[in-house]
């Protein structure tokens, strides 16, 4: 099947319905920053998740970094993470005055290897941070029988993983706690947020206290956020992309809509105005999306399905799960012999991912993330040739059967 229309990367998440309510909460102003769409979408959340708290936040990596500070994590003390993995993350990690201990992924799967996670391990050791990378279950009963051993905290990064399971449980419900992204590649898209969650009601107390702590987001900023949520849907329309795609890549960072990261993020710096708050308007768009979740997450898992039966034509292995891992597919991984060329080939179909180009993400450099080169080689190796497919409600199976074929010369 051919395909006249370019698909993105994002945008396939939200609706028309929700580009509605995002204009009526412009119009209104007055509950565009606080309201009780908040505590209503934290309820919701938790539930989905199985657990009795959540807290929204700005973004993922403030929950991260008050979940830090809840567990008493700071100076001296050492986080275990995979890489590769994004520059916030061992951001939160730094900004909290401890130090990331980064460990190798696996290439079958991409998640943590826990053997040498163990490795690792000093008396400094305070916290095993585990990422379910693009959507695949790390093995979590190995991940809490090693945590148990060493007397480990366990943080679960889900930020690609919303309505992933393992074991029949939802990702998120296994650890001492999890993070959570809804930042406008993810899942579910309020352009920028994230939710802590837990089952610990003294480590909910010290969070509920954080979040009281952090600052509202400006209504200006609330305003962009929904205005880029609008446009996006809009850009992103496949009939539209090709053009919108081209205007995107000649205007670069220039363009006015709020960005995910900070330059100063991308150095490993603090901003300022770090520790901030999810608004009302927001947190009222993902709690519609979020009833949402079960046909995004089927629609999701047949595009990868349909991935994966065209890729092993050409002798390509599917990511591996886990036993009792069931996947939530936010993007597909493929790797490719030459990026370059996959991404060209691709290009008349849909823009290719390249989550991950970098053992940490999108840092100016490994080391502003306190990486140390050659610590990580399958890492590094895998940041050199993975590529990511879109999976969200716009990609229609015959639009997946096309990209997956004309990958087929570079798997």
């Amino acid at each position: 099947m051919a395909i006249s229309t370019r698909l993105a990367l994002l945008g396939g998440t939200t609706s028309w319905a929700d580009c509605g309510v995002g204009l009526r909460y412009l119009a209104s102003f007055g509950t565009l920053t606080r309201g009780p769409a908040i505590a209503e979408y934290e309820r919701a959340f938790a539930r989905a998740i199985g657990v009795r708290f959540a807290y929204s936040f700005a973004a993922g990596r403030v929950g991260l970094y008050g979940l830090l500070g809840a567990f008493g994590v700071g100076s001296g003390d050492e986080v275990l993470l995979q890489a590769p993995t994004h520059i916030v993350v061992a951001n939160a990690i730094r900004y909290a005055g401890a130090s990331p201990v980064f460990v190798d992924c696996r290439l079958d799967s991409l998640t943590i290897d826990l053997e040498q996670a163990e490795r690792r391990i000093t008396p400094r050791s305070r916290v095993l941070l585990v990422q379910h990378t693009f959507g695949i279950p790390v093995e979590m009963d190995a991940v809490l029988d090693l945590a148990r051993r060493h007397r480990l905290v366990v943080i679960e990064d889900c930020v690609h993983s919303l309505g992933a399971r393992y074991a029949g449980r939802p990702l998120g419900s296994f650890g001492d706690a999890a993070f959570f992204s809804t930042e406008e590649t993810k899942t579910i898209s309020t352009t920028m947020g994230g939710m802590v969650v837990t089952d610990d009601a003294r480590v909910a107390q010290r969070l509920a206290a954080f979040q009281a702590a952090c600052a509202w987001p400006r209504a200006s900023l609330t305003a962009r956020y929904l205005l880029k949520l609008i446009v996006y849907h809009l850009l992103t329309q496949p009939r539209l992309h090709s053009y919108s795609r081209w205007l995107y890549e000649r205007i670069g960072r220039r363009q006015p809509l709020p960005r995910p990261t900070s330059s100063q993020e991308l150095q490993g710096l603090k901003p300022a105005r770090y520790e901030q708050r999810m608004s009302n308007a927001q947190a009222a768009l993902a709690l519609r999306q979020l009833r949402r979740l079960k046909p995004n997450l089927r629609h999701r898992a047949a595009i990868a399905e349909i991935y994966a039966r065209a890729l092993a034509e050409s002798g390509v292995r599917s990511p591996a799960v886990p036993p009792l891992g069931t996947p939530a597919f936010v993007r597909y991984p493929v790797w490719v012999r030459d990026r370059a060329a996959a991404v060209t080939a691709a290009s008349p179909h849909t823009v290719l991912g390249t989550w991950f180009t970098s053992v940490l993400e999108e840092a100016t450099s490994p080391q502003a993330g306190g990486y140390v080169s050659g610590s990580c080689p399958r890492a590094e190796l895998a940041a050199s040739h993975l590529v990511n497919l879109p999976t969200h409600l716009r990609v229609q199976p015959g639009h997946a059967q096309t990209i997956a074929a004309s990958l087929a010369g570079f798997v």
